[in-house]
């Protein structure tokens, strides 16, 4: 399969610099790409790598327009990393195999479930009563939706994603545990994609809630009566708790981890592998990692962090016995 790079231009416009017959037979990382691959640079960092690339073309931006056409064939456009997206769209719609049938023959679909129009239902998924799948919308292998779900038009549900399970809800009971039962449902929105084996669960009273544009990677919990907000995007193994509130266009890295009943504000990045135990209401980047050393220097400065309390109040009680500074008693 190849695709000349005169019908990449017509299908995605750009300013080709280069022969327009020459055949595409693949994508790839700039420095690994050989001479009838197209590769992309979008990051001006790696520009030394530009050079030495054996790309047949290159997707770059204005800025690095004339670096490109002295190494040979590109394509200039605002924003290279966009336009390769776009481009990855269109080589996938050129090599599509026939589609099978819109249902699988093992997937368990109650009566009552409703199927929007041009929804796909992959091998061993199960939709259970009452649930309604929007047009469009793309269930892979052995995905699970639950009673009363909703899932809005023109989602991907890649493999082995669960949506509506009970929340995780007990109250105690003299040493032991008594179940709250799960009331509520799960609503998502349009144009969502779920990664493999994540699982979002049904609210205890009211719906937990995902927004249309979400991202979720794969093996991410959302716990019961959570909100995110639209156009989120969320990184593998992050754990977000019951009725934590997601602004919209948030980042959360990989594996960060979220308290329940805490407000993630509108436009907040949080960086990979933190820990969020309060509301974050203003945007910006936020990160809480205690950085990775060797083991005796972690352990000397874990401890010291484990004094710093003690510390602030012996500086305190010093401070108090010296009286006050004389920048103090400036009027």
């Amino acid at each position: 399969m190849a695709l000349q790079l005169g019908e990449i231009i017509a299908a995605l416009g750009g300013e080709l610099h280069g022969d327009a017959s020459l055949r595409i037979e693949g994508l790839a990382p700039l420095e690994a790409a050989q001479p009838a691959q197209l590769a992309f640079l979008s990051n001006p960092k790696y520009r030394q790598q530009l050079d030495a690339s054996r790309a047949g073309c290159v997707i770059v931006a204005p800025a690095l327009r004339e670096q490109a056409l002295a190494r040979g064939a590109c394509i200039v456009v605002d924003d290279p990393y966009l336009y390769f997206a776009r481009v990855t769209q269109l080589w996938k719609r050129a090599q599509a195999r026939p589609e099978g049938p819109a249902i699988h023959p093992s997937a368990a679909i109650a009566d009552d479930a409703v199927i929007g129009e041009g929804a796909r239902i992959g091998a061993h998924c199960v939709v259970e009563r009452g649930a309604r799948i929007g047009a469009g919308t793309v269930l892979k292998a052995r995905v699970y939706v639950g009673e009363d779900c909703t899932i809005g038009a023109r989602c991907l549900l890649h493999a082995g994603v669960v949506i509506g399970a009970d929340g995780f809800g007990f109250a105690p009971n003299q040493g032991a545990w008594e179940k709250i039962e799960q009331l509520g449902a799960v609503r998502i929105g349009d144009d969502v994609e779920i990664g493999a084996n994540t699982c979002i669960d049904r609210g205890a009273l009211a719906d937990t809630v995902i927004e249309d544009g979400v991202k979720m990677d794969n093996l991410i919990q959302v716990g019961h009566n959570c909100r995110i907000g639209a156009h989120t995007a969320i990184a593998g193994c992050v754990g977000i708790a019951g009725s934590a509130n997601i602004g919209r266009h948030c980042m959360l890295g990989g594996a960060a981890m979220i308290l329940g009943h805490l407000t993630i504000g509108d436009r907040v990045t949080i960086s990979s592998g933190s820990f969020v135990a309060r509301s974050i209401l203003k945007p910006g980047l936020y990160t809480g990692i205690f950085p990775i050393d060797d083991n005796a220097s972690w352990e000397k400065n874990a401890a010291t962090l484990k004094q710093l309390h003690t510390l602030r109040d012996r500086i305190k009680a010093l401070e108090k016995a010296l009286g006050p500074r004389p920048e103090e008693n400036e009027p």
